[in-house]
This record gives C-alpha cells, structure tokens and sequence, in this order.
C-alpha cells in the first residue's frame, strides 16, 4: 500500500479533533476559584470564542480542536489547577456554542482575538496545550507573536493538514480540495449515526465516543466547514521557523495500523512537517488514537509532566 492510501485514515482523523469549552461545560465544571491575578474579561472583544478560568498559578491556554466542547480538557485541568490558572477555550460554533456572525477569516480571527486576550489578560507568556486544530492555533500563535506565548504541547496535530498526504502540496494545489470539502459540509448536520462512526476511528473508550458525537452534532455545520477550509489553506510548515519557545509534539499512529501505517512512517510524517522548528521533541503514542487525552491518558500526562517540569515549573 501507498504512503497516501496509509496516510488518509490520518487525514481524516486530524480533521475531526476536539475543541473546548461550551457554557454546558461551564455549568458543569468543578467550582474552583480563579486566580485573583486575572483581568476583568470582557467577551465582547474575542467574539469568536469565550473563556473559563479556573486555577491559580502560571497560566496555561487550553486550546480546542474541531466540534467538542471544554469538557474535552476536563482531565487535564483537574489535574493542573492546583498549580496553573488554566484558561480554557471554547470555539464559537463548536459543540453546541453559538455560531459566530461571520466565518470570514474564522481561524485569523481565532488566533488575533487569542493573542488581544493574552495581552489584555496581561498573561505571561501562557503555557499553550491544544488538540488537533488547537495545536495548529498555538503554532500560530507563537509564530505571529513569538513573544506572547510559552511553551507549547501539541497533540496530533500538524503545521499545514493537506500536505499530509503529499509533502509537495501547496495552499493553491489543496484549495479546490478544501472548497469542495466545506460545500458538502456545509450543506447539512452530521447525523448521530455518522458522528459515532468518525469517533469510534478517534477513541476506544465508548462514553467517550458517545460524548463527542454528540459534539460533532451540536456543533454548527457552517463554521466546522469553514474551519476545515482555512486549516487545508494555511500552511505553517516555514512560519515555524520563527517559534522560539520549546515545543512537545506527541504523535497518535495506532489507529492506522490496520491501513499499513506503522509508528515509524507516522513519525517521518510528523518529522518532515516540524522540520523546521527550531526546539521541538516528536514522541509518538504506542497505543492511544487521536484523542491521546482520552486513549493514552497516563503517557500524555507523563509526558506533559516532564515537559512542565523542564521549561514551565509552577510557582508555588
């Protein structure tokens, strides 16, 4: 089997990746106080996302991928609290959010109202976690303002998604792909059936494919569309070159396997893409799928751990 046949469950995989925090996610959230540090927020000025902070210590930004809610980092942030002020972010139109007036330029919006926040929020230099989509955004992010943000751990995701099958594809040769991708999602709501099928290929664990199925169903068919565009339109494989902060990358493969996918092929996928950023670490999951937050629970918090421990160390 060709790498572009082994490589399209990968593909398909990334597109469909988890996001944050819906108001549902809000009101069911552990009630923890947020750190006395934190600016008045005022939402009118990122419209494109809202924000729950809970927890006390140096900041970390909990970024989303496509179609989930917060409740997606509820682990991760029962874990940190304790030691970081965690800012969880929750897409407009993921998850069952209100769609955002407009999906022009949805993920530059995204990412310039991210960066006014971290300012505004005067965080410094935030830890930035994000799943999928979410680790595209926060290697936006540091590479548009390589100053405003820390560290970054970036799960199962890629700088630029269209080339995952092709390294040699460019923004002009995806975009007809990308075009023809958000009309037929845009055209109509994901039915539970098939939202249940994507996630099965995603997770193992069955209440989590229920939960992010239904996700995939709340969320806005529109805004998902335009999502996927502007990620198979964005390419970050030479931008990078500009982060200047640390960087964890951890891979998923196992899913693939049945396609020919070994770890080794998934890891020159990776490898190729983050070739040109400059302190970065690629560790590839044995056994978890995309949502390694969920499949390898144990693996990602001893790496993350570690990576805290090296270049973020909380204050106490």
């Amino acid at each position: 089997m060709n790498l572009t046949a082994r490589l399209r469950p990968i593909c398909l995989a990334l597109l469909m990746a988890a996001s944050t925090a819906t108001e549902t996610a809000v009101a069911a959230a552990p009630a923890v106080a947020a750190a006395a540090s934190a600016a008045a927020d005022n939402p009118a000025t990122h419209p494109n996302f809202t924000v729950r902070v809970v927890g006390k210590g140096r900041p970390m930004l909990l970024i989303p991928g496509l179609t989930c809610p917060g409740a997606v980092w509820d682990e991760t942030v029962a874990r940190y609290q304790r030691q970081y002020q965690c800012h969880i972010i929750s897409l407009a139109g993921f998850g069952g959010n209100a769609a955002p007036a407009s999906t022009d330029k949805l993920l530059q919006n995204v990412r310039d109202q991210l960066l006014a926040y971290i300012k505004t929020q005067q965080l410094n230099k935030p830890m930035v976690v994000g799943h999928s989509l979410g680790g595209f955004m926060g290697l936006w992010l540091s590479a548009t303002q390589p100053e405003a943000v820390g560290p970054l751990v970036i799960v199962d995701s890629l700088p630029f998604l269209a080339a995952v099958q092709n390294p040699a594809q460019t923004v002009e040769g995806a975009r007809p792909m990308a075009e023809g991708m958000r009309k037929q999602m845009a055209a109509g709501q994901m039915t539970m059936a098939a939202a249940r099928q994507m996630s099965a290929t995603m997770m193992q664990d069955t209440a989590h494919i229920t939960q992010t199925a239904r996700w995939s169903v709340a969320s806005n068919p529109a805004t998902v569309a335009q999502a996927m565009y502007d990620l198979f339109t964005t390419d970050l494989r030479q931008d990078i070159a500009r982060v200047q902060q640390p960087v964890l990358v951890l891979g998923a493969w196992a899913a693939y396997k049945p396609y020919g996918s070994t770890k080794e092929s998934t890891r020159a996928v990776f490898e190729q893409q983050y070739a040109r950023l400059p302190q970065h670490r690629i560790e590839m999951s044995e056994a978890g799928r995309h949502f390694l937050m969920y499949d390898d629970t144990q693996w990602f918090f001893q790496q993350t751990d570690a990576f805290l421990q090296q270049h973020y160390v909380a204050k106490k």
